[in-house]
């Protein structure tokens, strides 16, 4: 009888312990939930570390470029400012320039990271290269900037790796119209870090 009573004692026990587990475990991911869900401030953050960003969410990305009717209205300019973050985000992912005019970029990070892990450039790349392939050559060129010297006629204008709080400004000429592409050749960051520009 002892035994029995000893070992129902154990049971109930047992399942106490697992119950306060249980009520903890949903509790915590309850807590997880909220967290994550609803109008979430750093959400909102995340697209107003600039001006601008939130202005490029208005206009057609650089991923839908092709044969889309919106970018017409994209105005032609020959000044671009872009700015660069920690989270891998450019401010802007799409301009519309003249073919055979000068055009002036002024690159600037505004993130607070150190450069030698989250240093930013805007590398212009001619017609027809493949991305993937040049920031691959690109992450063996820590010493030129992450410009690869292999591949250099492959660019057609480029900034300095920048960070934080440091600019640069170049002017290039693009002759032909056409779609280029642009990014930050920072290893791991043309992933994120990549948009066009439209050339008429």
């Amino acid at each position: 009888m002892i035994i029995i009573i000893l070992a129902v004692s154990e049971i109930i026990f047992k399942k106490r312990y697992i119950m306060k587990y249980l009520i903890l475990t949903v509790t915590a991911f309850s807590l997880l939930l909220a967290s994550c869900g609803g109008n979430d401030k750093s959400t909102v953050q995340s697209t107003s570390d600039t001006a601008q960003l939130a202005k490029a969410t208005d206009k057609p990305t650089a991923a839908t470029t092709m044969n889309n009717p919106a970018i017409e209205s994209e105005k032609i300019i020959n000044q671009i400012v872009l700015t660069g973050n920690d989270r891998m985000q450019y401010s802007d992912t799409l301009f519309k320039v003249k073919a055979g005019e000068k055009v002036t970029l002024k690159m600037t990070n505004i993130g607070k990271m150190p450069k030698n892990s989250m240093g930013h450039n805007f590398v212009l790349l001619k017609a027809g290269t493949d991305i993937t392939n040049f920031a691959g050559e690109a992450m063996k060129a820590r010493d030129n900037d992450y410009i690869p010297i292999s591949l250099k006629d492959a660019v057609i204008a480029h900034t300095k790796l920048i960070g934080p709080g440091e600019s640069d400004e170049i002017t290039f000429i693009i002759k032909d119209e056409g779609y280029y592409d642009f990014i930050c050749s920072f290893p791991g960051h043309y992933g994120s870090m990549r948009g066009k520009i439209i050339v008429e």
